[in-house]
């Protein structure tokens, strides 16, 4: 699908780098994934099932050459707030970029700044046309971002795992926020 870039880049906004994930950010990723925030991600798990979401997401990055960004806040200790971007494991339906914020780093627009440069970023550097957004029907505070994004609902799309309800929000490659 991709092919492997000799440098990953990094991703700047105004108030953001992206950058890619790196052992340092175990901890809170870690901890993310334990916690009740992480309900709709595919966490609110034990340790050990956190653990293997985490080496999960270094070894997307080491096997597909792309994966979810690390976010930090330019300027400050590097420490990791959230993590946005693309995802395709095996199996997935679709092209996906997904968004995680930490808690405390919510209510910032820092989810919707750095999703517009990890879309962008699918578009130019994977030269993904189609992307999604898999969300679950409960999370009121995704399916608005993804709308703010330009994304739509799309009832009729594949999800991922049958067992496990969510919404395909689709972006549209015109009009990209």
């Amino acid at each position: 699908m991709t092919t492997f870039a000799a440098h990953t880049p990094v991703l700047r906004t105004a108030r953001l780098t992206l950058r890619q994930p790196a052992p340092l950010d175990e901890a809170a990723v870690v901890a993310f994934y334990m916690s009740e925030r992480s309900q709709y991600a595919g966490g609110f798990v034990p340790r050990f099932r956190a653990c293997s979401n985490f080496f999960a997401l270094l070894g997307h990055w080491q096997c597909r050459g792309f994966g979810l960004w690390a976010v930090t806040e330019t300027g400050r200790d590097d420490a990791i707030i959230g993590l946005v971007g693309p995802y395709y494991p095996d199996g997935w339906p679709e092209t996906e970029c997904g968004w995680l914020m930490f808690d405390g780093h919510e209510g910032k627009g820092y989810a919707f700044e750095a999703a517009q440069a990890a879309l962008q970023d699918c578009r130019t550097r994977l030269g993904w046309t189609d992307i999604v957004h898999y969300i679950a029907p409960p999370n009121r505070r995704s399916i608005a971002l993804a709308e703010r994004l330009g994304a739509r609902l799309d009832a009729g799309a594949t999800v991922p795992k049958p067992e496990d309800p969510c919404l395909v929000y689709r972006q549209p490659l015109a009009g990209m926020a």
